[in-house]
């Protein structure tokens, strides 16, 4: 997509490829036509590992980064999960991971092996490390969680290399914005503590988190998107969840129409002038410079 010398870039990233045939098929699409510059992989899901080499024949012609979409919920673990996973062999739901988060009464070791076993399920296939990671429902900033993410992120990987999705947005923002206030301050709030180790660690993230909202249609995505757009941050992140509906999806996730509204409008010739108005233009992490540590970073492994 072109875009004109004075605008900034922002990251448009898919989330849940892998979940499901429609969703992946259409994500690779959006790739190929420069309408997203990065998708979050579900590497515990089936279609992980039969869509993962058509994804990256896709970004070899049209480069776009690929990480970890980290799942702690509703799925099947990819590791034992020990302490996590229901006696039904799948992990438990966000309503009831949440509370435990909170109260710090996850089991860390499940945490890390999971985390673990779905970083190497991404590297078996892709072959690399992933670009960055984020987490599904937004696991990725709770307590614990976050924790055991960045650690293992700083033993596993080098310096700089593995970003992290920084889901923080000053509250005048959400409030300026006003699209799904309550579950925006609320995530914003929580992620506070993932961004403070973050930049402890100097562990590279956006800044500038927008695309939340309840997917219930009351409102055109358009007129949703153009407000995402006018309040962006100064690297700003933008995660949308485009996909056709197949019965993949349906027996799996309980997101299923809105993805082929958010589709459309992704592919259609509004989203670029949108894009356009807002002064942005779709940009990768690397168009993004490091943030300042705001203490010094500690070697890995202490």
């Amino acid at each position: 997509m072109p875009h004109l010398p004075e605008t900034r870039p922002i990251i448009v990233c898919a989330d849940d490829f892998g979940i499901a045939p429609g969703v992946s098929d259409a994500i690779v699409e959006l790739i190929a036509a420069g309408r997203l510059t990065a998708t979050s992989c579900m590497t515990g899901l089936p279609d992980w590992r039969r869509r993962a080499p058509m994804l990256q024949q896709v970004v070899l012609r049209h480069p776009a980064d690929v990480g970890l979409h980290l799942t702690l919920t509703d799925h099947a673990p990819v590791s034992r999960a020990s302490g996590l996973a229901r006696q039904e062999g799948r992990l438990p739901t966000l309503g009831h991971l949440l509370p435990r988060a909170l109260a710090g009464a996850v089991r860390r070791d499940a945490i890390a092996d999971e985390l673990r076993a779905q970083l190497d399920a991404f590297e078996d296939i892709w072959g690399a490390p992933p670009a960055y990671v984020d987490g599904h429902q937004h696991v990725h900033v709770l307590p614990v969680v976050r924790e055991v993410l960045v650690e293992e992120l700083r033993h596993r990987y080098a310096p700089n290399t593995v970003w992290v999705r920084d889901c923080v947005e000053p509250s005048a923002r959400c409030l300026r914005r006003r699209v799904a206030l309550p579950k925006a301050l609320f995530i914003s709030r929580l992620a506070l503590g993932l961004r403070r180790l973050l930049r402890d660690y100097a562990v590279p993230a956006n800044d500038g988190f927008a695309g939340l909202h309840d997917f219930s249609g009351r409102r055109p995505f358009g007129a949703l998107m153009q407000r995402f757009l006018d309040t962006s941050g100064p690297r700003p992140l933008l995660h949308v969840h485009p996909g056709r509906v197949d019965a993949t999806l349906r027996a799996c996730d309980s997101l299923t129409a809105p993805r082929e509204v958010e589709l459309a409008y992704l592919a259609s010739a509004q989203f670029p002038r949108d894009l356009a108005a807002a002064g942005l233009h779709p940009g990768r992490f690397a168009d993004f410079p490091a943030p300042p540590a705001t203490r010094m970073a500690l070697p890995a492994g202490t």
